[in-house]
């Protein structure tokens, strides 16, 4: 059977082997260290793009944001202008209306002629 200098020599060879494996773990790293890194580095990725994805949404809505009053005040001041081009209008019919009555004179345009002109006249403005 074994003798005691077996024994030691065997022991010597574990404890060589050990030696050896912990100088090559610490050369390259542990590997559970590596894993334990590796999952760390994996939250730490996925909470930086999470937090990039919200801010790019953020960003997206405020600019939409932006661009529904904007679009909103390009409409006001077209729907001003409409208004404000209808009254002209209108005073000018009226004052136009005013100069033939002064003259005993009469407008002999009716509905549809006005339309008509008013149609051409928004053709020549676009």
């Amino acid at each position: 059977m074994f003798r005691i200098l077996d024994y030691l020599k065997l022991g010597a060879g574990v404890v060589v082997g050990l030696m050896l494996y912990h100088l090559y773990a610490v050369s390259i790293g542990y590997p559970s260290a590596a894993r334990e890194a590796r999952a760390g580095y994996v939250l730490l990725a996925e909470k930086t793009a999470a937090h990039a994805r919200a801010a790019e949404m953020e960003r997206q809505r405020n600019a939409a944001g932006q661009a529904i009053e904007e679009h909103r005040k390009r409409l006001d001041a077209a729907e001003f202008e409409n208004v404000k081009s209808e009254i002209t209008r209108e005073a000018e019919i009226r004052g136009y209306e005013l100069l033939l009555s002064e003259k005993n004179r009469k407008c002999m345009a009716d509905g549809a002629d006005v339309d008509f002109f008013n149609r051409h006249q928004r053709l020549l403005h676009h």
